[in-house]
């Protein structure tokens, strides 16, 4: 049994999934927005919202600054674009006093140093690690020094990239989780089976961080054992933004929970039972004037 304690939760083997609302940047830098979608999440009984923060300055490459980037405020660079969507201090506190009134959990995937220095005295409950900074060595360590829980999604890395990543933040508080990289993602690219794959490898926690269009795939994340599920959450898929397409509008989501929670009540615990509801109809389908097997070693009665 693999567990991890995430926001007063436990988190592992046959444990209710942790279902996290990823907002990420789909509220395109409006505080308003934000809040809505902290409302959604909510109002679909998910655990958890997440957020995303960079530092633009430091994580965007050299050669993507000064592209010309289309955007509902007119034309304007790459750089000037992530500025622009970026929330400070005061915005998060009140986005963190919103999840407070709302009941849910936050926390924040960060993409520098800087972005943990600056999320880290808000006291989130933990931190994802992007599947752009499985490989930066700075950053995973940084992570660990806050000595919170840790969700490192997996998205464009190699089995070995993983093994190295894991092998230096180790599996203490450690969920990992699997994700495929394109927004959104087709079907033959999500590989569900990778679930498995990392269940047999880690004696950790393991999730997955879904892109794709619908829902019917996730809850086969559920069905292969996935402890956490990530998906992105906005309030119209034909809103502007990268990400958009690849969400689960409020709805979509409040179905999504309810199918998660059926599964996980259909799942039982795998131990065969004769249910008292069967009762009445094993009495009325065998024959009682026949000799009948009752278990092994008596063989008939």
């Amino acid at each position: 049994m693999r567990y991890m304690n995430f926001g007063g939760r436990t988190i592992g083997d046959r444990q209710p999934a942790y279902i996290v609302a990823e907002i990420g940047i789909n509220h395109n830098g409006d505080l308003a927005l934000a809040r809505r979608l902290i409302d959604a999440a909510a109002d679909a009984r998910c655990d958890a919202v997440k957020f995303q923060k960079r530092t633009p300055e430091l994580c965007v490459p050299f050669h993507q600054r000064d592209r010309p980037r289309d955007t509902p405020w007119g034309t304007m660079t790459y750089l000037a674009y992530r500025e622009r969507i970026e929330f400070g201090a005061v915005e998060y506190k009140t986005l963190i006093e919103h999840c407070r009134r709302r009941r849910i959990d936050w926390f924040v995937s960060c993409w520098d140093e800087a972005a943990v220095d600056f999320i880290e005295p808000f006291e989130p409950i933990g931190y994802k690690i992007p599947s752009a900074a499985l490989t930066d060595v700075w950053l995973l360590k940084r992570f660990r020094q806050t000595g919170r829980p840790l969700m490192l999604s997996t998205g464009m890395s190699t089995m070995g990239q993983i093994d190295a990543a894991v092998a230096l933040l180790g599996t203490s508080d450690l969920l990992i989780a699997h994700s495929t990289s394109t927004y959104p993602c087709p079907l033959p690219e999500l590989n569900l089976r990778v679930i498995e794959t990392l269940r047999n490898r880690f004696d950790c926690p393991i999730g997955y961080s879904g892109h794709e269009v619908g829902l019917p795939t996730t809850l086969a994340a559920v069905c292969l054992g996935a402890s956490m599920i990530e998906r992105h959450i906005t309030l119209d898929r034909a809103m502007w933004g990268t990400d958009q397409a690849a969400s689960i509008e409020p709805q979509g989501f409040e179905r999504l929970v309810k199918y998660i929670r059926n599964v996980e009540a259909a799942l039982g615990t795998g131990v065969k039972t004769v249910y008292e509801s069967e009762i009445a109809v094993m009495r009325k389908l065998r024959r009682d004037d026949r000799p009948q097997i009752t278990s092994v070693g008596s063989s008939v009665n």
